[in-house]
């Protein structure tokens, strides 16, 4: 059973920056895509950023301010978060999907999930 483990998350104040990990636990594992997704308090889960080989995609909510990058050949993807405001205050999660898709923002296309990890931005 393949698992995601991300790491990272905690506690910061406006205009901090934190490094989200996500590591899958089969070495052989391969994914065509990964992506981060997040939930704040009393709202839907949303799409943060995915990356397919050597293409990424990122909301508009945090376009220059979030950098998703990630290894291949180690199964790690990061989420580098600059600039942090309180609105990104939620849980992330870290997704992988092995459907061959374009729809990168759809939850139901990633068919792995983490347990995610909470980030708290104080104002």
């Amino acid at each position: 059973q393949v698992q995601l483990v991300e790491s990272g998350g905690g506690l910061v104040q406006t205009g901090a920056s934190l490094r989200l990990s996500c590591a899958v636990s089969e070495r052989t594992f391969s994914a065509y895509r990964m992506g981060w997704f997040r939930q704040a308090p009393g709202k839907e889960r949303e799409f943060v950023a995915a990356r397919s080989y050597f293409t990424t995609y990122y909301a508009d909510s945090v376009k220059g301010r979030f950098t998703i990058s990630g290894v291949n050949a180690n199964n790690t993807v990061y989420l580098q978060m600059n600039s942090l405001r309180p609105e990104d205050t939620a849980v992330y999660y870290c997704a992988a999907s092995t459907y061959t898709t374009n729809m990168y923002s759809r939850e139901s296309n990633y068919n792995y999930w983490g347990q995610g990890t909470q980030v708290t931005v104080s104002s």
